[in-house]
């Protein structure tokens, strides 16, 4: 079994993949992050900090551990969230929305990061799939993944 350093290493090093991959998907691939795509690169990232100061810090490995774990979770549901997008009949997706600059533009923050988070149109779109999952089908396993290894350092006996 790993070790504490070595679980929050591990983590941090998916989450840095994961992120690498996204951006070569989108600037090599040219594939264009929806709304929730984005929504959760932004707990990728936070999963990754949190075992990064985890890592740093080396003590409350529990603590970190349960960020970790909730923070993969919360990512895990805007993963589902799109997964249950891309699922809907083709007349029952949403309409697309407006570019996420233009929200930011025109409306306030709280609102503009609730249509974000809501996702749209845009997000029920399949760009891409590998061994027939989907994006957020992968990324979902990888959240569900962190989280286990999270929820791991919290049970761990010292």
């Amino acid at each position: 079994m790993l070790k504490g350093r070595q679980t929050n290493l591990l983590i941090f090093l998916i989450c840095s993949g994961l992120i690498a991959t996204a951006l070569y998907m989108q600037h090599v691939m040219e594939l264009n992050p929806c709304y929730l795509c984005i929504t959760q690169r932004a707990f990728v990232i936070l999963t990754g900090m949190f075992a990064l100061l985890a890592l740093v810090h080396n003590h409350g490995l529990k603590v970190y551990g349960c960020l970790i774990a909730l923070s993969a979770l919360g990512g895990s549901f805007f993963s589902g969230k799109q997964l249950w997008l891309q699922s809907l009949p083709e007349d029952k997706v949403p309409a697309c929305g407006p570019p996420a600059e233009y929200l930011f533009d025109t409306f306030n923050f709280n609102e503009a990061l609730g249509m974000l988070l809501r996702g749209d149109g845009n997000c029920a779109e399949v760009q891409w799939t590998f061994l027939n999952l989907s994006i957020p089908a992968w990324t979902l396993l990888c959240f569900l993944f962190l989280a286990l290894l999270g929820f791991s350092q919290v049970i761990r006996k010292n």
